[in-house]
């Protein structure tokens, strides 16, 4: 009854993030032509008031992101072309992180060089741990099976390395520089701060769950080898 109890809790914990998130986007996508502008046109507005001429932006069908590499604001064509609150507030988070990026903000250094590797490196280890028991039992020296096992579990925790520093990321760029600017700014309405704000948590939120499913990958491969 407990493990029922602990296994409901965390799955809430991993897949509640999500579906408040998705319920929160589209609940304020809605009217989709609240503002005079795009969210696309709004990200482009506030990249060359902040000097950031030099950063593009563009639609993606990837999600709403920015590309340190390229220098890009990346958004949804929902959200590219929407009038909506949402459409706006997530254009200005995007251009918070391209701000961080310009300002050198360290975790999002970091963020981007562990990104670049940490595919390849997540396969590596899930290989490492399947062969960790076969290795020790085959060449007969244990040692071999347990730093088999240590290197692939290690490579797999990288992965929460990266959800550990998106968080600080996430929040800086929502309530460190983007609310800050739309104030400054006047784009949104008065009335419509704490609804950006929601957005905002519920967006950051989502990488909670993320360093979640991690640490749930990494117990289940754990259970797997104790077998």
């Amino acid at each position: 009854m407990h493990y029922l109890l602990l296994i409901l809790i965390l799955l809430a914990l991993v897949i509640g993030p999500g579906l408040w998130v998705t319920a929160v986007m589209k609940r304020y996508s809605y009217p989709p032509e609240r503002y005079a502008q795009t969210g696309g046109q709004v990200a482009r507005q506030l990249l060359d008031v902040l000097s950031l001429g030099h950063v593009r932006t563009e639609k993606t069908d990837r999600g709403d992101h920015y590309d340190p590499i390229e220098k890009v604001v990346r958004l949804s064509e929902q959200n590219f072309n929407s009038r909506s609150l949402t459409a706006l507030t997530v254009a200005a988070h995007e251009v918070g992180h391209a701000m961080q990026d310009a300002d050198g903000f360290r975790p999002l250094a970091w963020r981007t060089r562990l990104v670049r590797w940490l595919g390849p490196v997540e396969k590596i280890g899930a290989g490492m741990m399947m062969i960790a028991p076969f290795s020790g039992l085959f060449t007969r020296v244990p040692m071999i099976g347990l730093l088999t096992f240590l290197g692939g579990f290690l490579t797999l925790s990288s992965g929460v390395a990266v959800h550990a520093l998106t968080l600080p990321t996430e929040f800086d760029a929502s309530f460190g520089r983007a609310l800050p600017v739309v104030r400054q700014r006047d784009i949104l309405r008065r009335e419509d701060l704490p609804r950006a704000r929601k957005i905002l948590m519920a967006a950051a939120l989502t990488y909670v769950s993320g360093a979640l499913q991690s640490l749930l990958n990494i117990a289940r491969w754990w259970s797997i080898l104790r077998r």
